[in-house]
């Protein structure tokens, strides 16, 4: 394994303040709650040293044509909120169940990427006694692992990324949560950007590909137009920090939110408008050196995350933009198993199914043939969290 190293090399990207952020006044926050004190590296170099190429290549393969990622990596807990729906217990039986169906479904590989686990998964084994690790680099190559919640801080990243890196993860992902209703307020959002700017150049320096995640909940009864504002100040903020931190932009991946109506909205719109508002963020606010743009979807139903996600795809953009979505992959699934060994085979058919939708509208080419009433339902959960 190539050791972590602290040399940093040139790059011509160079982040201008005012175009990214426009009539805002930054400075560099520290953040007290995680005892961080940001440096002042320079603007003209970037970080990554001996991964550099590294994380160039597995970003490129995570971002590839028709693919997307399988965001496996709900909390114990949340896990168990999956599995009450259908009337399991959660128990350390039928976590591993759960997971085992989702990594063992024949052919996923060729629509899925990669997939994101929950930390405990990283060292959990199937059912029938492989490591999960093990199963993925079969299917799936490169394999990605979540960071640790904000409320658990910065310290000590460094030493679980290296160990992450160890156990063959490639990636990490930290998902930072902002609220429109009665927010977020300025500085709610400097410090989101800061954590996640700190992560990425953390998670660079062991040899992870960083997801960056500034999820804009759904929660609310707020206009697209609001979204779209909020939206706008969070990017620009994010990749500023990004910049100030000596991130290598094309060793990263955003998992944004879509910009919706709030899930409360009166306000219906179509994937058609969806699609235009976010393009225009994305051309307004990201890189084209970024390689993708991996959608989250938040709560909306399993149909509508695909439709949405086809509608970007319609006409080329300098990033691959697709999926990496939880429920809107797993949900039919889950249903369809309902803790049953008989109905294994049909669960990973629906994955499959969904999977392979989503991978026809990465490439724009999904029709909406074959959906079931159950991709239909609403998956928004007020509050909803991992």
């Amino acid at each position: 394994m190539a050791s972590a190293s602290a040399s940093l090399f040139k790059s011509s990207i160079v982040l201008d303040k005012s175009e990214w952020v426009k009539g805002q006044t930054l400075r560099q926050s520290s953040v007290a709650a995680v005892r961080c004190n940001p440096a002042a590296p320079s603007s003209l170099t970037i970080r990554a040293g001996s991964y550099a190429n590294e994380l160039v290549k597995t970003a490129k393969t995570i971002a590839s044509p028709g693919r997307g990622i399988l965001a496996m990596d709900e909390s114990n807990a949340t896990c168990g909120k999956s599995l009450a729906s259908i009337g399991l217990e959660n128990t350390e039986v039928n976590r591993p169940a759960w997971r085992t169906l989702l990594v063992t479904v024949p052919s996923l590989g060729e629509y899925i990427s990669g997939a994101i686990l929950f930390e405990e998964t990283l060292y959990q084994s199937t059912t029938d006694g492989r490591k999960i690790v093990d199963v993925l680099i079969e299917v799936w190559c490169p394999l990605l692992v979540p960071m640790m919640r904000w409320c658990q801080g910065l310290d000590g990243l460094a030493s679980r990324s290296a160990a992450y890196y160890q156990q063959d993860a490639h990636f990490a992902k930290w998902r930072t949560v902002l609220s429109i209703p009665n927010g977020p307020s300025a500085l709610a959002v400097k410090e989101a950007a800061w954590g996640l700017a700190r992560y990425a150049a953390i998670s660079q320096d062991n040899g992870l590909v960083p997801i960056v995640e500034p999820e804009i909940l759904l929660d609310g009864e707020h206009s697209i137009d609001r979204t779209f504002e909020v939206a706008q100040k969070v990017w620009a903020e994010v990749f500023f920090y990004l910049a100030e931190n000596n991130v290598q932009f094309e060793g990263i991946l955003l998992k944004p939110s879509m910009v919706t109506p709030g899930a409360e909205s009166k306000d219906k719109v179509s994937s058609a408008t969806v699609a235009d508002y976010i393009l225009k963020l994305l051309h307004r606010r990201i890189p084209p050196a970024v390689p993708g743009i991996m959608f989250l979807s938040g709560g909306q139903s399993e149909v509508e995350a695909t439709l949405n996600l086809n509608a970007m795809n319609q006409s080329p953009n300098p990033w691959h933009v697709s999926f990496s979505y939880a429920r809107a992959l797993q949900n039919t699934a889950l249903k369809t198993w309902g803790g049953r060994i008989e109905n294994v085979q049909a669960a990973q058919e629906a994955l499959l199914f969904r999977a392979k939708s989503n991978s026809l509208a990465q490439l724009g080419k999904y029709t909406g043939e074959g959906e079931s009433e159950e991709a239909k339902k609403e998956l928004f959960v007020k509050g909803y969290s991992y």
